[in-house]
């Protein structure tokens, strides 16, 4: 009698216990999963390979007093010591020349003349032309950061000569014939416009056109 209560006891601990047990599980608050997005950080930008030659050769179109403002906002030059030396000759091009000096007065003193030595280049194409109008004051500014470049020398001097501007023009020549001593073209055509202009500055006539024709380069 007694194990038969023992056991009855035994079987009615147990079930209670299995019911206490479902009604735990079945109050326990069900667990959500949430679908978890990595997120995958951009690629970087793209470092632009454009050269200030090239970002010039686009440009050069617009190197022109109207439309050049607009274009380089539009379209800016590499950030190098070569694109703002191309940046300056644009702007050059275009006369606009105190915006060019201002573009290379920003650049740092050790860069600058890498910006004239560019300057030049665009410059000297123009001086072979003839047109002294435009490669005379490019010139003037290339010597500002260059003045030892004796074809700017030249070509500033020859220019200013041809607009009349006689003490701009001797002073270019005579330093120009200082470092370039080649009995060549150059030479003779500095030395008769230098002879010129002391004609006339003796009759008090006005400038008179000397030979600009440029067959070769030194």
């Amino acid at each position: 009698m007694n194990r038969f209560l023992y056991f009855a006891a035994f079987a009615y601990i147990a079930l209670c216990g299995a019911v206490v047990a479902r009604k735990i599980v079945n109050v326990r608050p069900a667990i959500r999963t949430v679908d978890t997005v990595v997120a995958v950080a951009p690629p970087p930008p793209a470092v632009a390979t454009t050269s200030g030659a090239q970002w010039f050769a686009a440009m050069k179109p617009y190197c022109n007093q109207v439309e050049v403002d607009v274009r380089e906002r539009f379209s800016p030059p590499p950030s190098t010591s070569e694109g703002a030396g191309y940046s300056a000759a644009c702007f050059a091009l275009a006369g606009k020349i105190e915006r060019a000096r201002q573009i290379i007065e920003g650049m740092v003193p050790s860069e600058r003349g890498t910006a004239a030595n560019v300057l030049f280049g665009v410059a000297h194409p123009v001086a072979d032309a003839g047109d002294d109008r435009a490669s005379g004051p490019m010139m003037e500014l290339v010597l500002e950061y260059w003045p030892n470049n004796y074809m700017a020398l030249y070509h500033a001097g020859m220019s200013e000569y041809s607009l009349g501007q006689t003490g701009l023009a001797e002073k270019h020549l005579r330093n120009f014939l200082q470092m370039y001593t080649v009995a060549d073209y150059f030479h003779e055509n500095a030395e008769r416009a230098l002879k010129a202009m002391n004609e006339q500055s003796a009759a008090g006539t006005g400038p008179r056109q000397v030979e600009r024709e440029n067959p070769t380069r030194p």
